[in-house]
Order: C-alpha cells, then sequence, then structure tokens
C-alpha cells in the first residue's frame, strides 16, 4: 500500500510541475510583471496539495510566508522579493526533513546545499525511475520501454519512408514545428526551478549534523593580552570619537583645506568596518562561560567597548545623513543607513550576550531575525520613490538651499521617479527648469527621446509587464495631470540632442550661400 502511496505521490508532482512549467512558457516573454506573483502563488498552492506534510507546523507558516511575498512579487515585481520568496519555499519544503528551525547558521547551510543539489535533482529521479527492482508481476517503467521499443521504431520507419513517398504526408511534417534549443532550455530550467521543492534531497538536512557550532576562535587570546588590548582599543576609539564629537556632533568649523562634505564621506564605511571587526574580536574572545567572561574588569571594559563602537556607528549614519544634504538621497545611501542600523544592533545584542551569558544560537538568530525584517519591508517598499520624494523636497531650486536637483537621476528610477515629478511640475519653478521637468516626465511616462522599452504607459498597455504598482501610479498620474499626461511634449524642428535632465540643445541653422559678384553683361 505505501509503494503504491509514494507512486501515486510521484505522479501528482509530476502532474503539477508540467502545468507550472506550460504556464511559464506561456507568461513569459522578456517582460516581467505581476503574472509572476500569480505564477509564484500557484507553485506554493501546488505544493502545499502535492505535500501533505506542508500542512501543518513551521512548514506550513514557511509556506504562508512564501504566499505572502508571491502577492508582494504580483504587486511589484523584484529581485529582492524573488530572492526572500526562494529562501521561504526552500524551508518549506525542507522543514519536513528538519528538526524545526534550530538556528541560522544551519539554514544557511540547508539552503546552500539545496541549491546546489536543486539541479541534480531530477536527474536523481529519472534514474530511479529507470533501476531495475523485482516487479512480482508489476509493470515497471524498463518493460514498458521494452514492450514499445519495436512497434515504435518500425512505425517510425514506414511513416517516414510513406512521407517520402507521398507530398501531402511530408507537407504535414513541414507545419510540425520543433522547439527551439531556448526554448529547451527554457523549460529545462523551470523543471531543475521547481522540482527540488517537490522532491528535496535530504542531503541538505543531513550535512548540518556535522557542523559545528558557529563559534569564532581567535589564538592568543589570554586573559592578559585581552586586558592589554580592550585597554588600548578604548584608547583608540576614544580619539576617533572625540574627533566626531567635537566636528561631527558640536559643528565645530574644520581645519583649513577639509569639508564637511569630505569629512563625512570619507569615513562612514571605514567605521562600519571597524566596527564589525570590533564586534568578531568579542565574540571571539568573550564567550559565555569562559575566564575572560567572568573577569569584571574585562566586562566594565567590553561594556566600554561595544558603547564606543555604538557611538561610531550613530557617527557614520549622521556622516551619512550629512552627505545626502550635500549631494542627495540615493537608493544605495538609504540602504548604507539600513546596513549602518543592523550593525548598531548587531553590537547592542553581542553586548547583551555577554552580559546575559546567551548561547551563539540565539545570537544568530536575533541578527537574523532583525535582518529578515529589514529585507522583507524592503519588498514592500520603493526605497527609489523615497529617494526621488525626498530630494524633490529638499531641492536647491525649490526651498533655496540644499542639493541641487538632480533630473537625471530620476529619469533612471523611471516610474519610481513619476509622483515625485508630478508633485515637482506643481511647484513654483522657473520656466526654464519646469520646461526640463515636463520634459523628464514625459520620458518616464512615453519614453519618447531613449531606446527602451516606450515608458510607463506602454509597459502598462502590455499585460506581459503589467503591475499593479504601475497602474496605481499611472492612475494617480492621470488623475493629477489629466490628459496632459499622455500628450506628447512638443520639441522643436531643429532639436540636435536631448539630455537626461531634460535640456535640450538646438542645431545651429544652415550657413547662408557665399555672395558672388554679378557676371558681366
Amino acid at each position: 500500500m505505501r509503494r503504491r502511496g509514494t507512486r501515486f505521490s510521484f505522479l501528482a508532482k509530476i502532474a503539477v510541475v508540467v502545468p507550472l512549467i506550460a504556464a511559464a512558457d506561456m507568461l513569459f516573454q522578456d517582460k516581467i510583471g505581476s503574472w509572476l506573483g500569480g505564477l509564484m502563488l500557484a507553485w506554493v498552492l501546488a505544493l502545499i496539495v502535492v505535500r501533505p506534510a506542508l500542512r501543518r507546523g513551521p512548514a506550513l507558516v514557511a509556506a504562508g510566508i512564501a504566499a505572502a511575498l508571491a502577492l508582494v512579487m504580483a504587486d511589484a515585481p523584484g529581485l529582492l522579493g524573488w530572492a526572500m520568496f526562494w529562501v521561504a519555499i526552500s524551508i518549506a519544503a525542507l522543514l519536513p526533513y528538519a528538526d524545526g528551525f534550530d538556528d541560522a547558521w544551519r539554514w544557511a547551510v540547508r539552503l546552500a546545499a539545496h541549491g546546489a543539489t536543486g539541479p541534480l535533482a531530477p536527474i536523481v529521479d529519472l534514474l530511479r525511475l529507470l533501476r531495475p527492482r523485482p516487479h512480482r508481476g508489476r509493470i515497471t517503467i524498463r518493460a514498458v520501454v521494452a514492450i514499445l521499443a519495436l512497434p515504435i521504431v518500425m512505425g517510425a520507419l514506414f511513416v517516414a519512408l510513406f512521407a517520402t513517398a507521398n507530398p501531402l504526408i511530408a507537407r504535414a511534417f513541414d507545419a510540425i514545428r520543433l522547439p527551439s534549443p531556448g526554448e529547451v532550455a527554457f523549460w529545462l530550467a523551470m523543471l531543475v526551478l521547481l522540482w527540488p521543492t517537490f522532491r528535496p534531497s535530504r542531503w541538505p538536512t543531513r550535512i548540518v549534523t556535522v557542523l559545528p557550532d558557529a563559534e569564532v576562535t581567535l589564538p592568543g587570546a589570554s586573559m592578559p593580552s585581552v586586558l592589554i588590548a580592550l585597554g588600548l582599543f578604548n584608547a583608540i576609539f576614544a580619539i576617533q570619537n572625540g574627533l566626531d564629537i567635537a566636528f561631527l556632533w558640536s559643528g565645530a568649523p574644520l581645519p583649513a583645506g577639509t569639508t564637511m562634505a569630505d569629512y563625512a564621506h570619507q569615513g562612514a564605511y571605514p567605521l562600519i568596518a571597524t566596527a564589525i571587526l570590533a564586534g568578531v574580536f568579542v565574540l571571539a574572545t568573550l564567550k559565555p562561560g569562559s575566564a575572560t567572561a567572568t573577569n569584571p574588569t574585562i566586562r566594565r571594559l567590553v561594556t566600554l567597548w561595544v558603547g564606543q563602537n555604538i557611538l561610531l556607528v550613530a557617527s557614520s549614519i549622521l556622516r551619512t545623513g550629512d552627505y545626502i544634504e550635500a549631494f542627495s538621497l540615493t537608493e544605495l545611501r538609504i540602504a548604507a543607513l539600513l546596513w549602518m542600523g543592523l550593525v548598531a544592533l548587531g553590537l547592542a545584542l553581542i553586548l547583551w550576550r555577554m552580559l546575559t551569558g546567551r548561547s551563539a544560537r540565539w545570537l544568530i538568530n536575533a541578527n537574523a531575525l532583525a535582518a529578515t525584517i529589514v529585507l522583507s519591508v524592503s519588498t514592500v517598499v520603493d526605497w527609489g520613490a523615497v529617494a526621488a520624494t525626498w530630494n524633490v523636497r529638499h531641492a536647491r531650486e525649490v526651498v533655496g538651499s540644499g542639493p541641487a536637483l538632480d533630473l537625471c537621476y530620476l529619469d533612471r528610477l523611471g516610474s519610481s521617479a513619476l509622483p515625485a515629478l508630478l508633485e515637482l511640475e506643481q511647484r513654483p519653478l522657473m520656466p526654464s527648469l519646469r520646461a526640463r521637468v515636463v520634459r523628464v516626465r514625459q520620458e518616464v511616462m512615453t519614453g519618447s527621446w531613449s531606446i527602451d522599452d516606450g515608458g510607463l504607459v506602454a509597459r502598462q498597455a502590455d499585460w506581459h509587464s503589467w503591475t499593479w504598482r504601475d497602474a496605481r501610479r499611472l492612475s494617480r498620474a492621470e488623475a493629477a495631470a489629466g490628459s496632459q499626461v499622455k500628450r506628447p511634449v512638443s520639441m522643436p524642428a531643429n532639436l540636435a540632442t536631448w539630455s537626461c535632465d531634460g535640456s535640450i540643445t538646438l542645431a545651429a541653422p544652415p550657413k547662408p550661400a557665399p555672395l558672388t559678384k554679378a557676371a558681366k553683361p
């Protein structure tokens, strides 16, 4: 009875994977739209239907998170959302073979092994099907192949001969279109992506049983060396923090030749690297229960040093903020601020672990949870739109101070910048600037002067690239600007070049013909 159930389960998985591949082949036309989220949601539902083990416990929770991420992808497809979805659905697929969610370190190894063995899963299952087994009267695949080999081969030979003798049959064969190598490669890629979640290998869940605990060990970390190191580190960090307090936090004038922008930009990322290195040192030298971790002097010095590191990260955040005020906001700078916040939280968690005697597993899971929350929020929030809105509302051309308005960056953001561009059009601007803003907004909408996919209106007109988020943006844009949103901007006939900031260069007028002397009569 169990073998029949296994065979039925295997056939049921084939029966749902094939339609998913066919749907992906029909929907994908070199354009990504909201359809991708619908396909991902169908993937999750099919997995729950054919794998009963996913209908309870932590596996069901992971599958529910994957379904929620599929809905996020239906609203606005993105690479980060796809990566988070793959992690969630892979965890759901592996959880029935694991002892629950133990720690993020082991699950990172499981996911890496799952991704590495995924391409081999269809091959392994095919070899298992073809492997000879005692059948006891049951029909096997090898027996079916042996029975059908002769009639199929001979039948194909007769059909080929008739095709050479009968033009009608030959014409019918000519009308048959075989799949191209590209289509076959796409089908195989989808099979490699889908099949490991329906029949995951158990090797990724077994490999973690031989993994050591995620502890960092630093050679030569004796009690005297740690005491000397912490005293020296605190002194060095006090100098750096003192300079930051004097010039960055209090606003004192910098020495001649150094601007605040230089001071803010050059120090932000090296200081974050310093804080991370400090965290590694604390983890390696002050393990819970060790002699160094229980020494009162070392605990005080570590508390002081971690506090200095958190102040260092806060200074890095302030440096980045000052740089943004001078040179505008971008998606990468938002990502840098989020990363700095995670580093500061990680340092605080390291200190809390030392003071409370928590395990390395607790520390890893706490940091992984914080990173997961930030990444999950980033799949929903359009940071490009946040950056565009901030730049428009703080631009020098709008408020009289602040960074200069970078229309080229807004043009590169595409539809993310559309709400900010429409808001900018409603503000009192110089006529020349308003004309450039209108041209950039028109470029974002229709792609009139670029060679890309035609702008937001064209993408929304094609269901392959249609998304809910851009549909809402287009609807709000039409409500705000009416017919002007889609109306082409009139361009001069003698236009020579078009710039990403909306400025245009007119072609030079033709030179007049040279005057010649009149011919003598």
